[in-house]
């Protein structure tokens, strides 16, 4: 009796665990975003991307100048020890100032270049701030039970059907241009 009691108490399980792991309905969609499109259509990540390549260009301009004065100090050095225009005492004070320079160059380019990245990184947490804010007003009726962020190839294979990227971007650029006014 026992025997024929255990199977039937593991097949009732069986289906119990079974009905807990299937969807609720079928009305439960998918949808993704390509975040590619985003970044290359969305008004502000284009208004953004200017603002960084010309910040980026800037620091270059910066170090450039420092660097090409550095040089130039110690091409100017080099001439006139050579020329016997220092004392060995003067030689020593202009070398020290010129590697103190040097110094103060590669300080100031890791200060830039950490300024730079967090300028980028708050830019970025801008943008996912956005897509997420947005997509939570797209999604207020509830049509999709999961909203998925396609980028490269982290989604092998997904029906266009349910690519809403045109209009995520379309909503957000109308958003972005309600700010910007």
């Amino acid at each position: 009796i026992a025997c024929n009691n255990q199977p039937k108490q593991n097949d009732t399980v069986a289906s119990k665990n079974e009905t807990t792991t299937t969807p609720a309905s079928d009305n439960q969609k998918v949808a993704y975003v390509e975040i590619d499109s985003i970044m290359s259509q969305y008004t502000y990540w284009k208004d953004v991307t200017k603002i960084i390549k010309a910040k980026e260009a800037n620091i270059q301009r910066t170090l450039a100048g420092k660097q090409k004065a550095i040089q130039a100090a110690a091409a100017n050095f080099q001439q006139n020890v050579q020329a016997n225009k220092y004392t060995q005492v003067q030689a020593q004070q202009i070398q020290a100032s010129i590697q103190k320079q040097a110094q103060d160059a590669d300080a100031l380019q890791q200060r830039l270049g950490a300024e730079y990245q967090n300028e980028v990184a708050k830019y970025n947490k801008a943008l996912s701030d956005s897509v997420h804010n947005y997509l939570k007003e797209y999604n207020k009726d509830k049509k999709f039970a999961i909203i998925l962020a396609k980028s490269g190839d982290n989604i092998l294979y997904a029906d266009p059907a349910y690519n809403i990227t045109d209009d995520v971007i379309k909503g957000m650029n109308q958003a972005y241009k309600g700010m910007k006014k």
